[in-house]
């Protein structure tokens, strides 16, 4: 599978994947949706920052994949807390992924700039998008 992924720009997230002083990415949501479940070691992800471009920049290879059970507030802290150092979060952001009841922590490898290309985005507004092939999609 091919995930795209939109990273976080006022947080820089794009830039600190790519220099490799982050290698881990992280959703959340109060119930079980995307990616939760749905991503595999191995699979790609494309990369792109959350602002109005469309346009993805890099691609990297999932290196691991964790998805929690149902958390409580403290268990959500205690999972984000220990994965800091791959997870490299601002405040803000760990103030968006505490006391999420669902958290899918996704390892990222061989992250690296491609050539830009945009794609057909349909009408959802999800900040993690999966897909058979990115060939489908591309524009």
């Amino acid at each position: 599978m091919d995930h795209i992924v939109y990273c976080d720009k006022k947080a820089k997230e794009l830039s600190r994947l790519l220099s490799d002083e982050q290698t881990m990415v992280i959703r959340g949501a109060a119930g079980r949706k995307l990616p939760h479940g749905r991503v595999a070691i191995n699979d790609t992800v494309y990369l792109l920052e959350n602002d109005s471009s469309g346009i993805i920049r890099a691609k990297g290879i999932v290196s691991s994949v964790f998805n929690s059970d149902k958390l409580s507030l403290e268990e959500s802290e205690k999972i984000i807390e220990e994965n800091m150092t791959r997870l490299k979060l601002t405040e803000n952001q760990k103030k968006r992924w505490i006391g999420k009841r669902y958290l899918c922590l996704i390892g990222l490898k061989d992250i690296h700039e491609i050539e830009p290309f945009s794609y057909v985005r349909e009408k959802n507004m999800d900040d993690w998008i999966t897909v058979e092939s990115i060939d489908d999609i591309k524009k």
